[in-house]
């Protein structure tokens, strides 16, 4: 024989006792101890919600003044046997834990919450970048984009400030393609119309990007805001032209080739024709020496860039020199596409003046597939790299055109020998090449600068090991500045900037996968070995390969039965059930979605529709004539309505707008009178009327005890479902903020209200979490089905909106979007479809094409 249990609160599930746990009972039946009762939180003054049932009940006074319940103490003083121990004890089952949200085809999850709370800071606005140029005639994909900012950004929603004529590039990062196909038919029409949101896209191709490639990706944005002397990167922002995603990028107003192309033959040329040497040499040595601490801020936090170009520095309004990433990125995308063979490139990359070390240049071949030589050649890329790109930097600042010539000259051998096939010997095409360079440097430093010679002369080894840390350069240049007797300065431990390299921008994917579009070519080196990679590779387009609506392959099929507009639709029995201006309410099959039935007894415009499942399946339709309709949903289907309410005539409102059933076997009718009527459906007879809006009440809900109604006044009102007295007002009370209600949708302690002016406000507890603009126009319809939000009216559009988070930080994020013909009127959803009820009368049904 078990052991009988002890009655238990069902709150702290403390045995009931005439002491300490005193049963009391609420005026919905169920019984919580009198301690409980008074910790309970008050939605409501003089209200609780009973943790039993959630109904909201009413609590005139103190707990004690609630009836005990004799029988639970009588039943717990009658048993003998302890209580169990709280190991054994049910465990509460969260409603989460209960049934947790399965999967939809028609929307599948697009990415995962903390994905999205993980770059949504860095998306901009779609309206705050103006696109002036394009440095490349390919889709901007191997040069920069340049534009500016044409509003002030100052929100918290993105990570920087914004100012209004701020000067930007833009780096293409990926392309967000939508694969959506359209058949025309002659009977409906069957297409593909999801459109995504330009958030959505965004993130869309942030989110299948590649790992290690979005990784790359993080980890430039985190190191930009780490490091004082790189142009702060803005976030992300899409064309939606092309719907191509940029990462966008402060320009400085002015760049360093620009602020020195007046010494087109270099600082020694000047100092030969105005003979202030140590003057002009001065101004060198303050430029050189903010280079050097740029680049090596760079290097301290681990990173290599592979290449520099003249153009990778700017200037601020000090003259303070910063390194611009949106021009690190351009160049080595221009390094990469000239070194991968492509020849009319090449001269866009001397026109950059991009210096490439040689052990990246073999490196990079060796990507291609191409060995130089006997394939012996084994140098790391590394520090040294940016050292000997530092030191041409350094070396165009006082030779100018003299050094562009020689650099010329070099690299067009170089590929020559790559692309014709002609057999050469690197090393000695470099020492060659350095020889040369050395002798510039002889000629223009001939008296009292030979040791600057001699360390760029260094920078210059063709083997990385044997080159100066970046430390020692800046120790010479600085040598120009002041003299080492009156240098105070503490010298750095070259020791201690010894970093080892986590990472190299131009064999990354931002930069060398940018490239990597067409088919690896057979290329052959005399004297060396080629390995073929015939395989396509692909590039930075990102495909919305997912299934479902998401992917743009919404199907939409017109069911054609209204002569006017929609008014409502409801879902039940097997049916979907609409309304319509036309007076007459039609019956769908859900299975095929043709024409069952047709209601007609109204002889005024049907302006709501509602289906009830208790006992017998009910239709219910109300008209703007102040009719109720109630018709069996029992198939088959009769003609006459089983019964016929009325609500009182009056000329001057405009009958009803509104219904809502209850579990407690009551309809609730709201209309231009401003009040709502409670009807019984037991005997049909009118149980009470509330009022206390000002306005038509244009929308009801039902929730955990709660009749929510919402009127044109800009208000939400709450009434309690036992005795219909009110319990609050809900309204914006910022100021213009007050908007007519026009639908609201209940889930739970979550409550959606649609305004008339596009606004959706996030109720949650009764308190607002958040008002957002969704369309531009009136919002007509709501319907929520698990986290995916509909919302659809006057712009003609079905929004679709993704709801994520839990309690206060439940957040709506705007996914896309479907076209429709016409005004969007009502909207429900069901099993994988999205029924939408149109002004023309029309009837669509959007699901997935997949």
């Amino acid at each position: 024989m078990e052991v009988p249990e002890l009655p238990e609160c069902p709150v702290c599930l403390n045995p009931y006792d005439a002491v300490s746990s005193v049963p009391r009972v609420l005026s919905c039946g169920h019984s919580t101890c009198e301690v409980c009762i008074s910790q309970l939180p008050n939605p409501f003054p003089n209200t609780i919600r009973c943790p039993s049932c959630t109904q909201i009940v009413k609590l005139p006074g103190r707990p004690s003044s609630l009836p005990k319940n004799i029988d639970l103490l009588r039943l717990s003083s009658s048993l003998v046997h302890p209580h169990h121990p709280p190991d054994d004890r049910p465990k509460k089952v969260t409603p989460r834990e209960e049934s947790a949200p399965q999967l939809n085809p028609f929307m599948p999850t697009l990415w995962s919450r903390e994905f999205y709370l993980n770059w949504k800071n860095w998306v901009l606005p779609n309206d705050c970048v103006l696109v002036e140029r394009t440095d490349s005639q390919e889709d901007g994909l191997f040069g920069l984009s340049y534009g500016k900012i044409v509003r002030n950004v100052d929100n918290f929603d993105v990570r920087c400030i914004l100012r209004e004529n701020e000067k930007v590039g833009l780096v293409k990062v990926g392309v967000f393609r939508d694969q959506s196909e359209r058949q025309d038919g002659k009977e409906g029409v069957l297409c593909s119309k999801f459109k995504y949101s330009y958030e959505a896209k965004i993130v869309k191709v942030l989110f299948l990007m590649k790992e290690n490639e979005r990784d790359e990706l993080e980890m430039i944005l985190k190191e930009s805001l780490k490091i004082k002397r790189v142009g702060k990167i803005c976030g992300f922002w899409c064309n939606e032209e092309d719907n191509g995603v940029f990462m966008v990028f402060e320009r400085f107003s002015r760049g360093l080739a620009k602020s020195t192309w007046e010494l087109e033959e270099g600082f020694l040329a000047k100092i030969e024709e105005e003979g202030h040497k140590v003057s002009k040499m001065g101004g060198f040595g303050l430029i050189g020496m903010e280079i050097c601490e740029v680049v090596n801020d760079l290097h301290v936090e681990g990173f290599v860039l592979g290449c520099l170009s003249i153009h990778c520095f700017g200037l601020d309004e000090f003259g303070r020199v910063f390194i611009d990433f949106g021009e690190v990125l351009g160049v080595g995308r221009r390094v990469c596409r000239a070194i991968s063979g492509n020849e009319e490139l090449e001269n866009e990359l001397f026109k950059k003046f991009a210096f490439v070390s040689p052990e990246v240049v073999i490196e990079s071949l060796r990507n291609q597939g191409i060995e130089l030589g006997d394939g012996s050649l084994e140098y790391k890329v590394g520090f040294g790299s940016d050292v000997w790109s530092l030191a041409c930097v350094l070396i165009w600042l006082l030779a100018g055109k003299s050094f562009s010539e020689e650099m010329n000259n070099y690299c067009k051998c170089l590929f020559s020998a790559v692309n014709d096939q002609k057999g050469c010997n690197y090393v000695d095409l470099y020492m060659g090449w350095k020889e040369k360079i050395a002798g510039l440097l002889e000629d223009g430093l001939r008296l009292g600068f030979a040791s600057l010679k001699d360390m760029l002369c260094k920078c210059l080894e063709f083997d990385p090991g044997s080159r100066p840390v970046l430390i020692e350069v800046w120790k010479c240049i600085r040598k120009l500045t002041i003299l080492p007797e009156l240098d105070i300065s503490l010298e750095p431990e070259i020791d201690a900037i010894r970093r080892i390299p986590s990472h190299c921008i131009l064999f990354g994917n931002l930069c060398d996968s940018s490239m990597k579009s067409k088919k690896g070519r057979s290329r052959h080196v005399a004297g060396g070995s080629l390995r073929r990679d015939e395989n396509e590779v692909e590039g930075l387009t990102v495909d919305g390969d997912v299934n479902g609506l998401s992917n743009g392959h919404a199907q939409c099929i017109n069911l054609k039965g209204h002569l006017d507009c929609i008014s409502g639709l409801a879902v039940g029995g097997g049916f979907l059930f609409s309304s319509a201006h036309d007076k007459i309410v039609n019956v769908w099959s859900l299975q095929d979605f043709s024409h069952v039935h047709s209601f007609r007894s109204h002889e005024h415009r049907v302006t709501a529709v509602v289906f009830v499942d208790e006992g017998e399946p009910l239709c219910i339709s109300a008209d703007n004539g102040g009719v109720i309709c109630i018709w069996s949903a029992k198939f088959p289907l009769d003609t006459a309505p089983i019964r016929k309410l009325f609500e009182e005539k009056d000329w001057r409102f405009s009958g009803i707008q509104a219904l809502a059933v209850s579990g407690n076997g009551c309809l609730y009718t709201g209309s231009g009178s401003r009040s709502i009527k409670a009807w019984s459906l037991q005997d049909y007879s009118l149980m009470c009327t509330m009022t206390g809006h000002k306005s038509i009440v244009s929308s009801l809900a039902v929730s955990n005890g709660i009749l929510y109604s919402g009127s044109w006044d800009g208000t939400v009102r709450l009434w309690s479902l036992n005795d219909h007295t009110p319990l609050a007002v809900l309204e914006d009370e910022r100021p213009n903020a007050l908007s007519p209600v026009r639908c609201l949708v209940v889930d739970g302690n979550l409550l959606l209200v649609a305004q008339e002016n596009g606004y959706v406000m996030m109720w949650y507890n009764d308190v607002l979490v958040k008002s957002s603009q969704v369309q531009n126009g009136v919002l007509f319809s709501i319907n929520k089905s698990g986290k995916w939000l509909f919302t659809g009216g006057w712009d003609k559009t079905v929004s679709v909106l993704e709801l994520s988070g839990d309690g206060t930080q439940t957040e709506a994020t705007l996914t896309g979007s479907v076209s429709v013909d016409s005004i969007v009127t009502a909207l429900v959803y069901w099993e994988g479809k999205l029924f939408v009820g149109q002004a023309n009368g029309a009837l669509k049904v959007c699901y997935s094409g997949l």
